[in-house]
């Protein structure tokens, strides 16, 4: 059985922007382990070869491929967060979707009173429902 199953984010190029982004978003987050790639490596020198961080409790992993590929983030994967007030689902939303897409705008949509879905700047999807 597996010890456990984390999100990976495979960036390229922006891994360490993102997740220092996404740390200060979210308080009670906090960046761990940073490992970079070193001069005559695969990856661009001092970019992210594999970083731990933690949003809201989350282990999430991140790295900077160093393999130019013709893929990135879609919505069909994102990251769910429960906010616990309308404050906090708007200030993240803006903070999210600011250079980024607006999948669905903050809304009743039935399923939920207040949920709202996009694509970040670096690609990320979120959706952010109020609990």
């Amino acid at each position: 059985m597996a010890a456990s199953i984390t999100p990976f984010l495979m960036f390229e190029g922006a891994a360490e922007e993102a997740m220092r982004d996404y740390v200060a978003l979210f308080p009670g987050s906090a960046i761990g382990e940073v490992s970079r790639y070193a001069a005559g490596e695969a990856g661009a020198e001092g970019s992210i070869k594999k970083a731990e961080f933690t949003l809201a409790g989350q282990r999430i992993l991140c790295i900077d491929s160093p393999v130019k590929h013709a893929f990135t983030f879609t919505p069909s994967v994102s990251l769910f967060v429960e906010c616990e007030s309308l404050d906090e689902q708007e200030r993240a939303f803006a903070h999210l979707s600011a250079g980024g897409t607006v999948l669905m705008p903050l809304n009743n949509y039935g399923f939920s009173t207040r949920f709202g879905w996009l694509n970040d700047r670096f690609g990320v999807s979120w959706q952010l429902n109020v609990t």
